[in-house]
């Protein structure tokens, strides 16, 4: 009988082991062993779970850390900042410009064409601008005939009075009614071609073309917008920067199969996909199209000049075999689900990605870990480590804890613990300055917020050092205009805000601030009272908080403070510019684009110039900059636009603030020789902007900590 009921548990028991074994884990114990398998397996704590493992729908930053590891862009930047191949080899970026023959002008397209290229020919040998710049065109192509396009646009119609609900987006026909058009070929991106083309033609040439004159609006209530819609489907001459990829042959997807230009033009095509809604679509919106001239070759066409366009293709690129039309039909059928319901969004790749980067998919276990092993034919060579886990560990003191006993491989110091933790001989540190800075932020639309003098006397009223002391620990250091403190397009010839109450005084004087009997400053009558407010759940915004409010109040200024839920806080305050002054942060990028921040076209409900910042000459060099394809140009407008954001002061801005992560010391970048070898070690050098990860894939534990090469 015994024999029986052991041979009827016998499958059980055996499909209970493989169970276990299937979803084993290391336990505590385990991970911070010592072990050859450990040393070969690095370990990451995450506060909280991945949501989604594909690049393209993701917008968290556990989901960014894990398909960081899988997935591999067509290039990225190197130690220096400068943009390196990945899965592209290399690039070339030109541009292809269309001039309209204005039908005011007298002249035939043939003799616009002889007007250029005789231009081009006579001031080829002189040391000019113009020259220069005629020198550019290498082509004056052919003359497109007139033709008629139709296009459709999406708009609101006015509000209607007579009912609260908000209104449908009605469809607009535009019917354009373009006149020839001559192309022309440039070597490089010139976004001033314009100007030369106007001093060759005549003054007004371009300028004096009427786009909406061409273009019938239906339904005619919607005529009021011909043009905006001029601008970008009429325009007097069309710039369409061109970036062509040439991608690395044989670089695999982890299922084997090799990446070429079409998986590329596929990803590019599942972003723009309304269906897949893709947190990146924006980036992509000025792309006209993306060709695929052969296996090895992708053309990125643009529909305007649009610089920060070319960093958006560090985006990991998808594998079009899995995830095709036909791909998805098949899973949502035998998913039971019907295809026109089904789209990338609800695939299971998303929790089971294909990638062609240095780590594989392995497991998810969902609010415990991620496991990703090594891709042996990664096409750099593979990984030093075997196995990458991020595990889930919300409280951070949990997370110091188990980094200590070895248990995880790295940890971010908080500012308190900083100068403790840097001395302790068991770990190597790494500090730098964060991506982003604090700032005290006036609404300009508001008096007396709206006189520079009065916001650079708020700002010198404030002693930053004290709060970089204070409150950051020293963990952070001061800041004096927009861009990332650690890139060339931040302007380190610009003083800081020097802490000095007496000069502020006089400012305010000089704005018609005078101390009344009662000790308040007053002008015409009134007391210069307003309210300071800021987040909920920040308590370093809430110790500058107090520590403004106090300097103020030291010059004589009524000041009222609030602290606010965080999604209250954006609706109605922030979005709505309901504010008087307040206290935020941004995080930046490396890209000096500051057009949705700084331009005085995005001050309007719900946008982020929510100040209210408006100056001309800034306008002008936003927009130039973001245009401008030559480094050296766009960090001098960067430079004079950081000037300009300083003298008048419509942030003060505090700090940005430092970051400081602390490793095993036994952990170590492996060099190898060409038969693959180990010859030595070498140290973990961040890079300039304090990514000491760059080199990951060279980095292992090893038993003891060795004596490293320079």
């Amino acid at each position: 009988m015994w024999t029986r009921r052991l041979l009827i548990a016998l499958p059980i028991i055996v499909c209970a082991f493989l169970l276990q074994s299937y979803f084993w884990t290391p336990t505590y114990e385990q991970q911070a062993r010592l072990t050859p398998e450990r040393l070969r397996h690095f370990i990451h704590a995450s506060i909280g779970d991945a949501e989604i493992l594909n690049p393209i729908l993701s917008s968290d930053t556990a989901s960014s850390d894990v398909h960081g590891m899988i997935f591999e862009g067509l290039i990225d930047r190197d130690r220096d900042l400068n943009w390196r191949g990945r899965v592209a080899e290399s690039w070339a970026i030109n541009k292809t410009s269309y001039l309209v023959v204005n039908p005011d002008d007298e002249r035939s397209p043939e003799e616009i064409q002889n007007a250029l290229r005789d231009a081009i020919e006579r001031h080829r040998d002189e040391d000019t601008p113009l020259a220069a710049g005629l020198r550019n065109i290498i082509e004056v192509g052919e003359v497109q005939p007139a033709e008629t396009l139709t296009e459709t646009v999406h708009e609101l119609p006015p509000p209607d009075e007579d009912t609260d609900e908000p209104p449908e987006p009605e469809e607009v026909t535009l019917t354009i009614h373009r006149p020839p058009r001559i192309v022309l070929e440039m070597d490089e991106v010139d976004q001033d071609l314009d100007r030369w083309l106007e001093e060759v033609l005549g003054e007004g040439y371009l300028s004096g073309f009427d786009g909406p004159k061409h273009i019938e609006v239906s339904p005619a209530a919607f005529a009021v917008n011909a043009a905006r819609y001029a601008e970008t489907f009429q325009p007097a001459i069309e710039h369409n920067p061109i970036i062509t990829f040439h991608l690395r042959r044989g670089v695999l997807f982890h299922d084997g199969v090799e990446l070429d230009s079409g998986d590329v033009k596929f990803t590019y095509e599942a972003i723009m996909n309304p269906a897949n809604a893709s947190p990146r679509s924006s980036s992509y919106e000025p792309v006209k199209a993306v060709e695929t001239p052969d296996k090895y070759t992708v053309r990125v066409i643009y529909k305007r000049l649009f610089y920060p366009g070319f960093g958006s293709w560090y985006m990991g690129i998808l594998p079009e075999h899995l995830l095709n039309e036909e791909a998805l039909k098949a899973e949502a059928k035998r998913r039971g689900i019907p295809p026109d319901e089904f789209s990338l969004r609800q695939s299971r790749f998303n929790r089971r990605p294909v990638g062609s980067g240095p780590f594989r998919f392995s497991r998810w276990q969902s609010d415990e870990f991620v496991e990703l092993l090594r891709f042996d034919d990664y096409w750099e060579g593979p990984p030093e480590y075997e196995r990458w886990t991020m595990r889930i560990i919300p409280d951070l003191v949990t997370q110091e804890m188990e980094f200590y006993a070895g248990a995880i491989d790295r940890f971010g110091a908080q500012p308190h613990q900083v100068e403790r933790l840097r001395k302790d001989p068991r770990f190597q540190s790494f500090s730098g300055l964060a991506f982003g800075y604090n700032y005290i932020g006036y609404n300009a639309r508001r008096e007396p917020f709206d006189d520079p003098r009065v916001r650079k006397a708020l700002g010198m009223a404030i002693d930053i050092d004290e709060i970089i002391e204070y409150v950051f620990y020293n963990q952070a250091e001061r800041m004096t205009g927009p861009f990332p403190k650690q890139t060339d397009y931040y302007n380190h010839d610009i003083p800081t805000l020097p802490y000095d109450p007496e000069r502020a005084k006089e400012l305010l004087a000089e704005a018609g601030f005078e101390l009344n009997d009662a000790g308040w400053l007053e002008r015409d009558g009134r007391r210069f009272q307003f309210t300071l407010i800021t987040n909920q759940g920040n308590p370093i915004r809430l110790d500058i908080l107090t520590l403004a409010q106090d300097s103020w109040r030291r010059l004589g200024i009524d000041v009222r403070t609030d602290v606010v839920e965080w999604s209250v806080f954006i609706s109605r305050y922030i979005n709505q510019s309901e504010f008087d002054a307040c206290i935020l942060g941004w995080s930046m990028s490396i890209d000096p684009d500051l057009f949705q921040i700084w331009h005085s076209s995005q001050t309007n409900p719900g946008q982020l110039n929510f100040v209210g910042f408006k100056n001309e000459r800034a306008d002008e060099l936003i927009v130039r900059i973001r245009r401008e394809y030559d480094d050296e140009e766009r960090v001098r407008m960067c430079h004079e636009l950081h000037e300009l954001i300083a003298k008048k002061q419509p942030y003060t801005f505090i700090s940005v603030g430092m970051w400081t992560a602390l490793l095993d010391r036994r952990i170590v970048r492996v060099q190898r020789d060409d038969e693959g070898n180990v010859i030595g070690y070498k140290r973990i050098v961040p890079t300039i902007t304090g990514s000491y990860t760059y080199d990951f894939d060279e980095w292992l534990k090893v038993p003891d900590a060795p004596v490293h090469e320079p």
